[in-house]
C-alpha cells in the first residue's frame, strides 16, 4: 500500500527526474450532459436557493429577474467577450462544475461539482453536490441519477456558514470551493466521502447521505496554510497593512489521490505555495506540495512529497491512484478552444484568443520516493491528440482525431488495465472551448490506453 511503502520518512530525494514517455490515446466512448441541466432544491432548503446565481453579476449585486445578467467565457480577450448564452440568474440549480470523479460500483459514476460560479462572493446560492450519473457510452449521452446534497445539521465546522440559522445548513459556494474528492472507509468500517477545498485549503468528510462528519485545516511541514479566503484571515484595519497567506486565491487543494486501503489521503495542490518571498521551485521549475493526510487518526502526518510541473504556470486538475505506487494526474494550461480556431491579429468574440496547447494525463511513480522528494513522471497522453478511427466523437469530432480543447480539465480514474475516463468542468455559464457561441457540456470521454498503463504499473 502507498502508507507503508512510498512513505518511510528518510533524506529527503533530489530534484525531479524529466523523462517521460508519450502514448497514443484512442476515443472508445464519448458523452455528455447538456449544460443546461437543473436540479430542484429539496423540499427543506431555504426558499433563497431556488433561484441560483443572483449575485454573479456586476458588483455581485442582487438581481432577482431570471437570465437577465449576459454571461460570457471568463478566459475572452479584453474588449472582445465571447458570449455563451447560459445568463444568470437561473430557476434551479445548474448540473455543472464536475471536479472529482469516482466509480460508483454498477457502472455508474459519482462526480462532485465545485463550488458554482467561481468565487466565494458570488456563489451564496450555489447548492454544493454530488451527482451520481452514468455515461451511456452507445448514445453519446450521460444520464443523471441521484444527486446528493451536501450539509452540516449537526454543526461540525467551526465558521458561520451562509445558511447558518436554518434546520439542515445546506452548504453553498460561499462556504466551500470542494475541488477533488475520494470515498472510502473509516476505522468503524463507515463510508465517507472526503472533500478537499481551494478556499480555505480545507479537507472535510460528509457521509454517503451528505451529511458533514469532519473538518480540517490543511496542514504542510506541521504548519497551517491558508488562502485569502480562509476563515480566520481579516483584512487590515490600516491602509497599506497586509495579510499572511501562502496559497494563492483559487490554487488550494485540487487533486487528491487515496491509498489503496483507503487509510492515507494524499491531497495535491492546484498551484505552488508562496514561501520566503517566492512561489516554491526547484531547478527553476514551479513544483506542487503533496501532503498525507491519516484517515484514522484525523491528522496530517507531516510527511510531502513535489510534484514537477512541466512549465511554470501550469495546474493539475486531478489526481488518483492507480495501484500502490502509481497514479495518474492531469496537467494543463489555462488555454480553451482548438488552436486551429486562434484569433489572427486582434481578438475578435468569433476565434479563441488563448486557444487550449497542454492537456496531458500523466503517470507517476512514487516508486523510491522518501518523505520530501519529488515524484517521478513516467509517461502522459496528450489530449489534444487523440485518435477516433471508429468515429466515436459526439461533440467536436474531426474525421479521424478528436481534441479536448477544455480549459479545466478535473476528472481522471483508471477503468481497468486499458481503460481511463477524463472529464471537465464545464465551469456554467462562462466556458466556451468546444464551439464558439455556445457554453460547453458536461463531457466524460473513455480513452484507450494501454500502453500508458502497463508502464506506469511496471515502474
Amino acid at each position: 500500500m502507498v502508507a507503508t511503502m512510498i512513505l518511510a520518512a528518510g533524506a529527503v530525494s533530489a530534484a525531479p527526474a524529466s523523462a517521460q514517455e508519450a502514448h497514443e490515446a484512442t476515443l472508445a466512448g464519448h458523452a455528455y450532459l447538456a449544460a443546461d441541466t437543473f436540479v430542484p432544491i429539496p423540499d427543506d432548503a431555504p426558499d433563497a436557493l431556488a433561484i441560483s446565481a443572483k449575485f454573479a453579476g456586476p458588483n455581485n449585486l442582487r438581481t432577482e429577474q431570471l437570465e437577465t445578467i449576459e454571461t460570457s467565457s471568463f478566459m475572452s480577450a479584453d474588449g472582445a467577450p465571447r458570449l455563451t448564452g447560459a445568463d444568470r440568474p437561473h430557476a434551479g440549480q445548474p448540473v455543472q462544475g464536475f471536479s472529482g470523479i469516482k466509480p460508483a460500483g454498477d457502472g455508474g459514476y459519482y462526480v462532485m461539482a465545485d463550488n458554482g460560479f467561481g468565487n466565494k462572493a458570488n456563489s451564496p446560492d450555489a447548492m454544493l453536490m454530488v451527482h451520481k450519473v452514468d455515461p451511456a457510452w452507445e448514445r453519446g449521452e450521460v444520464e443523471l441519477e441521484e444527486t446528493i446534497y451536501l450539509k452540516d445539521p449537526n454543526k461540525v465546522l467551526p465558521f458561520q456558514l451562509t445558511n447558518e440559522n436554518t434546520e439542515n445548513r445546506y452548504l453553498t459556494g460561499s462556504d466551500f470551493d470542494p475541488e477533488s474528492f475520494q470515498i472510502v472507509e473509516n476505522a468503524n468500517g463507515e463510508t465517507r466521502f472526503w472533500f478537499g477545498d481551494e478556499f480555505g485549503p480545507y479537507l472535510f468528510a460528509t457521509t454517503p447521505e451528505g451529511v458533514v462528519t469532519e473538518f480540517h485545516q490543511v496542514k504542510v511541514d506541521g504548519e497551517i496554510v491558508r488562502s485569502p479566503d480562509h476563515f480566520a484571515l481579516k483584512l487590515p484595519t490600516e491602509p497599506g497593512g497586509s495579510v499572511d497567506f501562502s496559497v494563492r486565491r483559487s490554487r488550494g487543494l485540487e487533486g487528491m489521490a487515496a491509498s489503496p486501503d483507503g487509510k492515507m489521503l494524499y491531497p495535491m495542490f492546484e498551484g505552488p505555495l508562496y514561501r520566503n518571498g517566492s512561489y516554491e521551485a526547484a531547478q527553476g521549475g514551479q513544483f506542487l506540495r503533496i501532503v498525507e493526510f491519516d484517515v484514522s487518526e484525523g491528522e496530517f502526518t507531516g510527511r510531502s512529497f513535489k510534484y514537477p510541473l512541466a512549465q511554470n504556470g501550469l495546474s493539475i486538475g486531478d489526481f488518483n491512484m492507480i495501484d500502490d505506487n502509481s497514479a495518474l494526474v492531469i496537467e494543463r494550461d489555462w488555454g480553451e478552444g482548438r488552436p486551429a480556431k486562434a484569433c489572427e491579429g486582434e481578438p475578435t468574440p468569433n476565434c479563441f484568443n488563448k486557444p487550449a496547447k497542454f492537456k496531458r494525463v500523466y503517470t507517476i511513480s512514487f516508486d523510491g520516493v522518501k518523505d520530501g522528494g519529488f515524484v517521478k513522471k513516467t509517461g502522459y497522453v496528450d489530449l489534444m491528440n487523440i485518435k477516433d478511427p471508429n468515429d466515436n466523437a459526439v461533440l467536436g469530432g474531426q474525421g479521424k482525431g478528436f481534441t479536448f480543447p477544455l480549459v479545466t480539465i478535473e476528472d481522471v480514474h483508471m477503468v481497468d488495465d486499458r481503460h481511463i475516463i477524463v472529464g471537465n468542468d464545464n465551469n456554467y455559464g462562462v466556458s466556451m472551448g468546444r464551439k464558439l457561441g455556445q457554453q460547453d457540456h458536461n463531457e466524460l470521454i473513455l480513452l484507450e490506453t494501454p500502453e500508458l498503463l502497463q508502464q506506469a504499473m511496471q515502474n
